[in-house]
């Protein structure tokens, strides 16, 4: 099943996909955010343009384990995206996906200059990828 992930941000929108076997993330774009609509409208055309099963928007959530004040305007973002597609769409905890790609990009030897620029895809990668593995581990469990 291909899934895409969405890192909603208030300058940018991240958006990864996975492999059709559900098994690799990779980072597709990042889009400025506009409007709350207008973002949606962009997200659910490269859902359909990916050919996409599943839509995950990623859940800032606080120590608490309640979601953040981002984390509630990513679940506003959510529920204007599933106006807006007939995919299914749900929320996923994004917990450090942006520190965790600043990190990878510091490992992966990119030098500063080009660190400045967009962790944004990255960070949807990042998004997709640990709902991905959680997938599989709760599959194992039930062999």
């Amino acid at each position: 099943m291909k899934i895409l992930a969405v890192d909603p941000g208030t300058k940018n929108i991240g958006l990864a996909v996975s492999d059709p076997t559900g098994t690799i993330a990779r980072p597709l774009v990042v889009l400025p955010h506009i409007s709350r609509v207008i973002d949606a409208a962009a997200v659910a055309e490269q859902a359909a343009a990916q050919g996409v099963e599943l839509i995950i928007v990623g859940q800032s959530m606080d120590e608490d384990g309640e979601p953040s004040l981002a984390g509630r305007q990513a679940a506003h973002f959510a529920e204007t995206l599933k106006v807006q597609t007939s995919v299914p769409v749900f929320l996923w905890d994004e917990a450090f996906t942006t520190s965790e790609a600043r990190k990878t990009r510091i490992d992966m030897g990119v030098n500063r200059k080009k660190r400045a620029g967009h962790l944004d895809d990255l960070a949807a990668a990042l998004l997709l990828q640990s709902y991905l593995e959680s997938l599989h581990s709760r599959g194992n469990k039930k062999k």
